[in-house]
């Protein structure tokens, strides 16, 4: 994968995991979001991470990207610390928050080109065209982001993720509001994604989407780390990845 360049910066050369988390811990007032989460991505894999709605999914990914800042432990993507270097950190990811939709006053058209240019790229009509025509939403140029379907703003937010092709996607429940035969093509994409040399952190509680994408998946619950596996382990100790996380949370006992 070719990664962009953004304001003359080369791209990372860490050659170590694409994802390293320690001991990370996050409260909100008296909710503890993370409690010691470690997590280590490798490079050229489809990882998952899968837990319940409020397990710390969210929480952990905006940490990798600066978002959200520790109370304690460490960050690590592509060797860069998100504390301090967000912005160059963000220039070699793509990412696709949970619920945040592109700003409502820009059109579609405006916003991918304002992704390419915080990515340090020239807009480019072939990039755009390239991921309007992968959704088939070529003829909403001009529609402005408050008056698309929630399906069409995911569908940009996917593309924005992936237009500058970047060696790092994070993914937070990417399949939202896609039908599905759009819900197909990503999952064939990311598969190439993968195969071309990509990493793939994608975080989601539906187990069935991971079991049948991911190659590693961490099971997290109420802001903990219960069991980092290659999933087609976890499917053969358990006979599925929903029977391994039900058992692993508790829901049999």
């Amino acid at each position: 994968m070719r990664p962009a360049r953004r304001g003359g910066w080369d791209p990372p050369i860490d050659h170590g995991p694409a994802v390293e988390v320690r001991s990370a811990r996050k409260s909100w007032g008296k909710v503890k979001a993370l409690k010691g989460v470690d997590l280590q991505v490798r490079r050229g894999e489809l990882f998952g991470l899968i837990g319940p709605n409020g397990a710390g999914k969210s929480t952990l990914m905006k940490a990798l990207l600066g978002s959200v800042k520790l109370d304690e432990g460490t960050v690590r993507v592509l060797g860069l610390n998100p504390n301090r270097e967000d912005l160059r950190i963000k220039a070699f990811t793509g990412f696709v928050p949970e619920s945040e939709s592109p700003p409502s006053f820009l059109t579609l058209s405006e916003f991918l080109d304002f992704v390419m240019h915080t990515r340090g790229m020239d807009a480019s009509k072939e990039r755009k065209n390239k991921w309007t025509r992968f959704f088939d939403i070529e003829g909403q140029d001009n529609n402005i982001a408050r008056n698309m379907s929630k399906g069409t703003r995911q569908k940009l937010m996917l593309s924005s993720a992936f237009i500058h092709e970047p060696p790092l996607l994070l993914l937070d429940e990417p399949f939202i509001n896609l039908d599905p035969i759009y819900q197909r093509k990503v999952k064939d994409h990311l598969q190439g994604y993968v195969q071309n040399g990509g990493t793939i952190l994608i975080s989601t509680h539906i187990l069935s989407l991971a079991e049948e994408l991911c190659d590693r998946v961490s099971i997290i619950n109420k802001g903990i780390i219960l069991r980092t596996d290659r999933k087609d382990r976890l499917v053969s100790e358990f006979g599925d990845l929903e029977n391994a996380f039900l058992t692993l949370v508790g829901y049999y006992s």
